[in-house]
């Protein structure tokens, strides 16, 4: 019979199940009461920093751990953050953007705060370039616009090397306080004339001081173009062998150096400005193999044909200079690229009407100019291997981006909705293939593959791209435009540098014809890049091009979804396609807010038309 336990004189049942919760909750009181009591019964000894500071032993300090999330756009939880302020003439034809040291930064948003503000590199300091031009001087008119055409040449050139050409006349010179005193003085006309330059260039606080026939021939890196552009010129310089056509100074320099000239006792006999002035006035630099200047001496010696006909007649004289001058900006600016022009075309089977105006711009930049003196070189390259229309330069079509020295690029970058319609040749995309057959980032991942290889995330090659657009390197190397404009940008002469028949007047036809697809050199392609279309995909692409265009100005709701779901789900394709977009737009920009500045004045600015054709760019297509 087995045994009855008992509990206060009662009988006690005790299956295993309540024997077993009743040993596992004894087990957890005597645990609890273990940690809780235990402490206080340990008699307390030396703290471990007092036993430290006993023997002198340095405690280190335990560095903060920053949680990375606690601020970050990831964090659900963050803190609202205000946007960063909206900074002056950062908007134009449905972009905008925001100037940034972290402009590297893969993603814009994370700093603009905002999916539609592109994150800029700050725009660099244009040192300024005077240049003095005599309005008192009574003029016909056909040699005034002769005279107004080789200024805005002169300005082009300058502008496009990174330096901002300004105009100056008369009324700065009269607003200098030693002009009363020149007025007063019995010179030569010649002298007064020379004098009436430096008042101006004094009074406007020194810096560069050009004449109107010098100009930048050299790549932008050059030694000499460098220099300048940082803007720093300690001592009162000229160049050897180019008399007046280049000053650089500091104000105070250059006021005594005018002083100096105003006093000087032997004036009377003076025919310039360096003659009236000491030997020691200037350093004079022996290097400027990047400046070329087109002074009378240089016309007659170099140029005889052009010089007979400034003699014959001055207004003609001066356009044949002008367009001889500008044959020789081109030219100097194809010397630098002597491997060619690539239009970089990733997956070319489709992609043929995408990249056709990049290759029609080619097409022009490699073509000869039309120049009176064809054989002939610039004043500071007189071993230049000139234009020959029979052997143009090469144009080649790579997949993939190259940096490579002595090429260079044309990008036409596309909206990710632009590229799949084109390379799948689908013209009915809708969000479920979006999400199920879509490629992410594929422009993008194929463009960079040669650079960063397979394997590599978005934000990588995102920081790469921006690289290749607005680098220090690239910006003279490279130009990047974007697919859904249906004409080349009309002033891009102001990028190059010189004019390309790439200029429309306001009735929209261009001043130069543009060639027919027999003229066009036939650029070279390498077969390992993928294959070319097919006559009947190429008879496609027109279509595809024009409704994806169509698709980014369309204001129906099932087009707007679309469009998000595809930049949702490309998020490196659409911020390379928008920094692309913003860097081109912001350039323009500067440009045009110097020339509304300068416009006032005498000489103005004068040389941007609005380009009619547009007739108001959307956000997509600007």
């Amino acid at each position: 019979m087995p045994k009855q336990h008992t509990l206060f004189g009662r009988p006690v049942r005790l299956s295993p199940r309540r024997i077993s919760l009743l040993l596992v909750g004894l087990g957890l009181f005597a645990f609890f009461t273990l940690f809780i009591t235990l402490p206080s019964s340990i008699p307390q000894g030396p703290s471990l920093s007092k036993t430290l500071a006993d023997h002198k032993i340095p405690v280190p300090k335990v560095p903060k751990i920053h949680n990375p999330f606690s601020s970050s756009i990831l964090n659900p939880f963050r803190p609202a953050i205000h946007a960063p302020p909206e900074q002056k003439n950062s908007t134009y034809g449905g972009s905008s953007w925001y100037a940034n040291w972290n402009w590297r930064s893969p993603f814009s948003s994370s700093v603009t705060l905002d999916e539609n503000r592109s994150l800029l590199p700050p725009l660099k300091d244009r040192p300024p370039i005077y240049c003095y031009y005599d309005t008192t001087v009574q003029r016909e008119k056909a040699t005034q616009e002769a005279e107004s055409d080789l200024l805005l040449t002169w300005r082009r050139a300058w502008w496009a090397q990174g330096f901002k050409p300004i105009i100056l006349s008369a009324p700065e010179a009269i607003n200098n306080p030693l002009y009363d005193e020149l007025q007063r003085l019995n010179l030569e006309p010649t002298f007064k004339t020379d004098m009436m330059r430096w008042l101006a260039w004094e009074n406007m606080g020194g810096g560069l001081l050009a004449h109107h026939l010098l100009f930048p021939m050299a790549p932008r890196d050059d030694a000499v173009l460098s220099y300048l552009r940082r803007g720093e010129y300690p001592v009162l310089s000229r160049w050897e062998g180019m008399d007046n056509a280049l000053f650089a100074g500091t104000k105070t320099a250059i006021t005594e150096a005018v002083t100096k000239a105003l006093r000087h006792p032997e004036r009377k006999d003076a025919k310039d400005f360096i003659s009236a002035v000491s030997a020691d006035t200037f350093l004079v630099d022996p290097k400027h193999e990047g400046l070329a200047s087109y002074d009378p001496r240089t016309i007659e010696t170099k140029f005889a044909k052009v010089g007979e006909q400034l003699g014959a007649n001055r207004a003609t004289g001066l356009q044949s200079l002008n367009y001889l001058i500008n044959a020789h900006l081109h030219l100097s600016w194809l010397g630098s690229f002597p491997k060619g022009i690539a239009v970089v075309k990733p997956l070319p089977e489709h992609t043929t009407t995408m990249v056709q105006p990049a290759l029609d711009l080619a097409t022009w930049l490699t073509s000869c100019p039309d120049t009176p003196m064809p054989a002939t070189c610039p004043p500071n390259l007189p071993k230049c291997s000139p234009c020959v229309a029979t052997h143009p330069m090469k144009i080649s079509t790579p997949a993939r981006y190259r940096n490579t020295t002595g090429l260079y690029t044309i990008g036409t970058v596309p909206h990710p909705y632009t590229f799949a319609a084109l390379n799948t040749l689908k013209s009915d995309i809708d969000i479920p293939w979006v999400r199920r057959k879509m490629n992410r980032d594929l422009w993008l991942a194929e463009l960079t593959k040669e650079h960063l290889g397979t394997g590599v995330s978005g934000s990588a090659r995102v920081i790469t791209f921006k690289e290749a657009v607005a680098g220090d390197w690239a910006t003279a190397h490279s130009i990047w435009l974007t697919a859904e404009r249906e004409t080349l940008p009309h002033d891009l002469d102001w990028y190059f540098g010189f004019a390309i028949p790439v200029n429309a007047t306001d009735s929209g036809k261009s001043e130069t014809p543009v060639p027919g697809p027999e003229r066009r050199p036939k650029p070279y392609h390498d077969p390992g890049d993928g294959l070319l279309p097919t006559a009947e995909d190429l008879m496609l692409e027109p279509e595809l091009m024009q409704k994806a265009r169509d698709i980014g100005k369309s204001k129906e709701k099932k087009d707007i979804d679309v469009r998000n779901a595809i930049e949702a789900w490309n998020l490196a394709d659409v911020e390379a396609w928008k920094f692309a977009r913003a860097f081109l737009a912001r350039s323009r920009v500067e440009r045009l807010k110097w020339e509304e500045e300068e416009r006032k004045y005498a000489g103005g600015a004068g040389s941007d038309k609005e380009d009619k054709r547009s007739g108001g760019w959307s956000r997509w297509t600007e």
